[in-house]
């Protein structure tokens, strides 16, 4: 029994060994604690820094795209150098057949009737250019049309157009109901279209008569007058009169200045019945 008793110390002598072994191996590790402050710091210094990166991130992005820009402009300026028309150099102009000779009247719708005077080859810009010469001798002026474009020219009318545009001038008026403005923007592209008919109608449209001066404009004036002129002009040549009588005949149509020309031939038969009593004597 004593033995017994002595061996249950022993036992728990042992066990009780063992576990303060155990509880003193297994030591509990503490870590430091960090004061507050220190944190604050660094969290702050963190964010410092975060945020100078992204700036200098951002930085770095600018610079590379104002570089991207400069070379995407440098590349545009440079397909736009290398993309510049071909100048193919022409020494001669192409020309057409001649239409028309020297001393040939023909109309030129800016300006009237002008007389080819020369054919001449001009050299303009490096280029030989084959050319009408024309001399206008009521503005007292000379143009050049060159050959290739002859198509803006128009010979002198016929006798069969010089009488119907006398009828044209005989028929009534067709005056539109509006404004002067357009109607005097529809006489001028008449008269610069050159045609004869439209001349004759623009000369109908705005003639007066014997009350001209006190009915009309100074514009309407104007106008009648250019139309006037050109188709008189027209008229003597074709016709192969003098200036006076073309001019009798067309205020015979447009039935203008009839006082005045009943005064003349009074005058003229009176003139010539006075002579032959004279010689009498």
């Amino acid at each position: 029994m004593a033995i017994n008793s002595k061996m249950k110390k022993i036992n728990l002598k042992n066990i009780l060994k063992k576990t303060f072994n155990k509880k003193s191996s297994k030591k509990v590790v503490t870590k430091p604690k960090k004061n507050i402050k220190q944190k604050v710091k660094a969290n702050k210094l963190k964010k410092i820094k975060t945020i100078k990166k992204i700036k200098n991130n951002l930085k770095i992005k600018k610079k590379e795209n104002t570089k991207t820009d400069i070379k995407s402009q440098n590349l545009k300026i440079t397909k736009i150098n290398d993309a510049k028309p071909e100048i193919k150099k022409v020494k001669i102009q192409e020309t057409e057949k001649k239409l028309f000779k020297v001393k040939d009247y023909v109309v030129y719708p800016k300006h009237g009737v002008g007389q080819i005077t020369e054919f001449k080859k001009i050299g303009i810009g490096g280029i030989n250019v084959e050319a009408y010469i024309l001399k206008f001798e009521k503005d007292k002026a000379n143009g050049m049309i060159p050959v290739n474009k002859q198509s803006h020219l128009r010979p002198l009318a016929t006798i069969n157009q010089i009488n119907k545009c006398v009828s044209i001038l005989k028929s009534k008026p067709k005056i539109k109901r509006s404004m002067w403005s357009r109607r005097a923007q529809e006489y001028e592209a008449k008269i610069s279209s050159g045609k004869i008919y439209e001349l004759a109608e623009v000369v109908r449209d705005l003639n007066k008569g014997d009350d001209m001066m006190i009915d009309q404009s100074y514009s309407e004036r104007q106008l009648f007058e250019k139309a006037y002129d050109r188709l008189l002009n027209e008229f003597q040549i074709v016709l192969g009169i003098n200036l006076e009588d073309t001019q009798k005949k067309l205020d015979k149509a447009l039935k203008r200045n009839l006082e005045a020309q009943a005064k003349k031939i009074v005058e003229q038969k009176e003139s010539v019945s006075e002579e032959p009593s004279q010689i009498k004597q």
